[in-house]
This record gives C-alpha cells, structure tokens and sequence, in this order.
C-alpha cells in the first residue's frame, strides 16, 4: 500500500487549490477525481465572478476569506496570466423602498472591510449605464471575472510542478483508520477503472456537493457530525446580441441567492441569472440540469425592474448549477464549514461544507486557511 503525506478529495476550483497548498509545503500529495478531468461539476457552472465580500456577516468565514481572496486571487492571475476582467459591480435599487436594503449593503460591505467600494445616486449610475433604470446604486470597482478554466489549470500546474500527482476516475469508497502503532493516519480503498488502496496522515474532503456523502464513507466518523446535503439550482439565461452594459448589474439579494443578476464573460458577453430553485432531492446523482425554458418568464419579470429596455424573446436558456448548501430552504445563509478534528475527533481528517460562492473567489484563501489551521495539530 503505498503512504503519502496527504490525499485531497474533489478536484474543484477549492480542491486544486487546497492540493496545491498542501504540495508547496511539502507535504507528498494526490488529488483523487471521481470524474474524467477536473473542474466538471459545480467549478464549470457558475457566473466566474470575482466577488468583492460585500454580502456576507460580519466576522463570518465568507466575509474574511472572500476579502482576502480577491486580493490574491487578482495578484496570483496577473503573476501566473490567467485572464480576468475587472469590470466593475453596481447593485442597484429599482425604487426608494428599497434604499434601506442598499444602505445596508454598502454598511455590511464597510464592516467587511471590502475596498473601492461606495453609494452613487440614480443620476450617476445612469450616466455610467444608460440602459439603466435605479434611484441609487452602491459601485464595487474591485468585482470582476475570471476565466475560471484558465485558473483551475493553472492551479492544477503548480499543483504538479509541486510534486503532487492527480488521479482521475478514482472515487473514494471508504477510508479507515489506521492504528496508532503504525502510525496513525487513513487507509483509502479507490474504486474505478483502476482500484487501489492508500494510506495517508492528512484526509481533506473537497467534494464540493458531494462532500457529506463522501464523509459518509469514512468509517469512526460520528454520522452526527455529518450535515445533511441541500441542493439549490440556479438557472442561467444568455441575452441573443451585443450587452448595452459594461459592469455586472446585481438587483437587491434575495433568498438563498443574489436575485436574478446581470454577468458578462471574458468576452463581454451578457447572461442573467442565476436564480434559486430549491430542489426536492436527496443526493447529487439525481440533479437534473436541464434549464426549463419557462423559469425565463420570472428573468423577465425581474430583469426589467432594472433594464425595462428588455426585449421580448431576447433571453435564451443556457445552462446551470448547483449550490452546495447545508442548510435548507428558509434558513440563514450558511457560511464556510473547516470540520476539522477539533469538531469530530479523528485526528489528520478536514471534511470542507458549504463551500458554495464565493468559494471561487476565496479559493486561495481557503488553502491558505486550511494550511493554518493543519499547521495548529
């Protein structure tokens, strides 16, 4: 059985980042993929954004860890050349009972201490874009996008360069503890094409949607410690001809999401959405991501509070994603999860909850984080 230093699971934008944490400080590392290459899953489907921290409490991980990784998430792709598009963000309210909620956005977003970040009136969101209909904006100038392709090679390369080693179609299907006296750590059983076991003293779980059925099959792990996976869908729709905007466009957030929003790509491209369909299945394998071209008659509903220019049939389905909440419908926003072993006493194993957006944007962030907290065993 061969034994490294530490197996990384999910090869997501968090899970490549984390590999490549864990490889530059030496530690021998393999990053196991169920699927064929890595990023297919959550990390293909989502807006690209580059977030700025502006949402999230006070003190929460999110709130921390998207700050710092805005920051160095622009530093790594102007030293590395992945492409972004600083484009700039105004979230925009459409009439005046809906200035309280803005003034405290921009209150959250100070506390945050998210930088270039400001509330301008009506008239002058307007003149930055015409097509514009709002009474007041807040402008966040460090909101962008990101060729999350570009950078999830990119962190994949360093992950290698590193010495680590990636395994794709390698699901894990159980993981037991070792005893003490040889050690301590995990032995791993790999399913797939081609089956085998490994042992290793670090065990970090970065499934992303899958995360808790991944944890399910680590055996001493209190199944208490466990939550329970929720599955929230959000549906995007691409705007047919050139986009009358030049930065993203974010209506007041609603639940479970950030309200149906306006996104360019590298390109310049427009998209709307996603929205929230919370949906009423137990596990990741019965996810239907088809985009039901009927959810486009609530885009146009609330798009045109701020763009009333939007043309009848100018939206056209797209694709989709899936959140990977813990909490279900109706709660609070959850935030990051680290259960680490303080949390359920298995010592070497880190199980990574919850990490929906902006994890994209804080994924060196959260490597660096992880990095800290295995640093304190």
């Amino acid at each position: 059985m061969e034994q490294v230093d530490c197996v990384v699971i999910g090869a997501g934008v968090v899970g490549l980042a984390v590999a490549r944490e864990m490889a530059l400080q030496g530690r021998e590392t393999i990053l196991l993929e169920r699927e064929a290459a890595f990023g297919t899953v959550s990390s293909s489907r989502n807006s690209e954004v580059i977030h700025a921290g502006i949402y999230y409490p006070k003190d929460s991980l999110k709130a921390k860890l998207c700050v710092r990784g805005n920051g160095l998430l622009y530093e790594y792709c102007r030293s590395h050349q992945v492409a972004t598009q600083p484009y700039g963000k105004l979230i925009v309210a459409s009439d005046r009972s809906q200035i309280d909620n803005l003034e405290a956005i921009l209150y959250k977003a100070q506390n945050n201490g998210v930088p270039d970040v400001r509330m301008i009136s009506g008239q002058q969101a307007v003149a930055m874009e015409p097509q514009l209909q709002c009474v007041a904006a807040v402008l966040s100038a460090s909101t962008g996008i990101v060729d999350s392709h570009g950078l999830m090679l990119s962190y994949l390369g360093g992950f290698e360069d590193a010495g680590g080693m990636i395994a794709y179609h390698s699901p894990l299907v159980s993981a037991k503890l070792l005893s003490p006296k040889f050690g301590g750590g995990f032995e791993l059983e790999i399913g797939g094409s081609s089956p085998m076991r490994i042992g290793t003293r670090l065990l970090i779980n970065c499934a992303g949607l899958s995360a808790p059925a991944v944890a399910s099959c680590i055996e001493g792990l209190n199944p208490e410690c466990v939550p329970k996976a929720y599955f929230a869908k959000g549906n995007y729709f691409s705007l047919s001809g050139k986009s009358p905007f030049s930065h993203l466009i974010y209506p007041i957030p609603e639940p479970g999401g950030l309200g149906v929003h306006l996104t360019l790509d590298m390109g310049g491209q427009a998209k709307f959405g996603p929205d929230v369909e919370w949906l009423d299945i137990d596990s990741e394998e019965q996810i239907n991501y088809t985009v039901d071209p009927m959810r486009g008659n609530g885009f146009y509903e609330a798009v045109r509070r701020y763009w009333p220019g939007l043309k009848d049939g100018a939206l056209q389905p797209d694709y989709s994603g899936v959140r990977a909440k813990i909490v279900p419908s109706g709660e609070p926003a959850g935030d990051f999860y680290f259960d680490g072993p303080e949390q359920h006493g298995l010592h070497g194993l880190f199980n990574l909850y919850g990490f929906e957006s902006p994890g994209l944007t804080s994924s060196l962030a959260i490597a660096a984080h992880l990095n800290g907290l295995i640093d304190a065993l």
